[in-house]
């Protein structure tokens, strides 16, 4: 029988990494500060004590989990207004949208996400088309899964424009135990739908704003992946 080859096993190794690829997200890249740090300190306490050093890294490996960022498959159809974080749907209400944009008091139909600190943290892009606004706005830290934390907390906002002329936004929030919202996008940029443009750390909240005279898709109390669940559907212009 004859031995493996070096192209066999290169080949081998080669599926082996495809496969904890698929397995093992990529992580976003506000992440990999934290996790780098941690996993010196986790190094040098290895030196102090086995156990320690264990701890630190076992720590470090939660940390890069919480920062993942999974690939998703957005669906394609125009019109559609997908999820712009991974979490649960904790209200759905009529509300106007973040006075820092300048859009009135109009009313829109605002979905509201609750993130835990299990749930995947990377924010995604709602609705293809242009980004007309990014606004923040500094505010308190209290509990995302408040009514009020949608006004007090400390926020940021995007203002995008579909091809079709429908105004959709969407705003981060920080919550009891985040601290720092990252937002990676600019007034004036292509948006894609499905598209990673920020990230919350730590428990958050996102609200995405439709037409009140869009057909909502989802309920209170639903779990949604971001990029991938629709929210709703806009109205034909």
């Amino acid at each position: 029988m004859s031995e493996p080859t070096e192209s066999n096993d290169s080949g081998r190794l080669a599926h082996i990494v495809a496969l904890t690829r698929s397995v093992v997200p990529p992580m976003h890249p506000a992440g990999r500060p934290f996790v780098a740090g941690l996993g010196a300190a986790s190094l040098l306490a290895r030196k102090l004590s086995r156990r320690l050093g264990l701890l630190g890294f076992v720590l470090t490996g939660v940390v890069a989990w919480f920062f993942r960022e999974p690939k998703r498959v957005t669906p394609s159809r125009s019109g559609l207004v997908v999820a712009a974080a991974d979490g649960a749907v904790a209200q759905v209400d009529l509300a106007a949208p973040p006075a820092e944009l300048e859009l009135g008091d109009r009313e829109m139909l605002r979905i509201s996400v609750f993130l835990s600190v299990f749930d995947v943290h990377a924010q995604r892009l709602p609705v293809s088309g242009v980004i007309e606004r990014v606004e923040y706005k500094a505010g308190k830290f209290l509990s995302a899964d408040l009514d009020k934390a949608s006004e007090d907390n400390e926020r940021n906002s995007l203002l995008l424009s579909t091809p079709d002329g429908h105004q959709i936004v969407v705003t981060q929030i920080a919550g009891l135990i985040a601290r720092r919202i990252v937002c990676q996008v600019g007034a004036g940029e292509k948006a894609q739908a499905g598209d990673t443009y920020g990230l919350i750390r730590f428990g958050s909240r996102v609200d995405v704003y439709v037409p009140s005279t869009a057909r909502l898709m989802v309920e209170p109390g639903q779990r949604t992946i971001g990029g991938e669940t629709v929210l709703a559907e806009l109205p034909e212009r």
